[in-house]
């Protein structure tokens, strides 16, 4: 296992369609989509009708340790199972299949095979938020009866207030998470003594 500095590289994606092949990303994988259904039952409290879903931290645990095409295969399943066993009577869209997609990709080409620091952690949740925001909000004006800009607009204020909460628990997760997998071979090596340098 390597680490690059980014994901422009022929090496990234050999190692990215080896973790494709391999047995022990399947099985990763599967418990993450566990882990995602479990914790879609959970939510943080923030103020009164506002709460905050915590399922994106399994989603980048799995980026980080499965990469790129792992993920596109993960995401989609998880989608649909968690809406299947937890939908709230929520009518089921492709689109928002979609945008978990494109989300669990971006954390993949944030931290998959890359040391991990405050600067990547604050990339990857900022740019899932836009995407949440510009797709969630069109496919809410597809199923629903309000328009493109007010759904753009809630979203919007609702992400904003989320994202700094968002990026000290993914932060801490991967804090007290990466020595755990360095040690057991899922991650590369990238800690210079017990801590993550960020």
């Amino acid at each position: 296992m390597s680490l690059y500095s980014h994901p422009f590289s022929a090496g990234y994606w050999r190692e990215a369609l080896q973790s494709f092949r391999s047995m022990r990303s399947l099985v990763f994988s599967a418990v993450m989509i566990a882990a995602c259904i479990a914790l879609s039952h959970f939510q943080i409290p923030l103020t009164e009708g506002l709460s905050l879903n915590i399922t994106f931290l399994a989603r980048a645990l799995c980026s980080l340790v499965c990469g790129p095409l792992t993920v596109f295969v993960f995401a989609a399943a998880e989608d649909t199972l968690s809406f299947f066993l937890s939908s709230g009577g929520y009518p089921y869209f492709p689109g928002y299949m979609l945008t978990t997609m494109l989300g669990c990709f971006t954390y993949a080409l944030c931290f998959y095979r890359a040391r991990i620091s405050w600067r990547r952690i604050i990339l990857a949740k900022t740019l899932t938020n836009i995407q949440n925001v510009l797709l969630g909000a069109l496919w809410s004006s597809i199923l629903y009866s309000k328009g493109y800009l007010y759904y753009l607009t809630t979203s919007a204020i609702k992400n904003t207030l989320y994202l700094p909460l968002q990026i000290i628990l993914l932060a801490l997760l991967l804090r007290y998470l990466l020595p755990v997998l360095q040690q057991q071979g899922l991650v590369p090596k990238q800690l210079s003594g017990r801590r993550i340098p960020f």
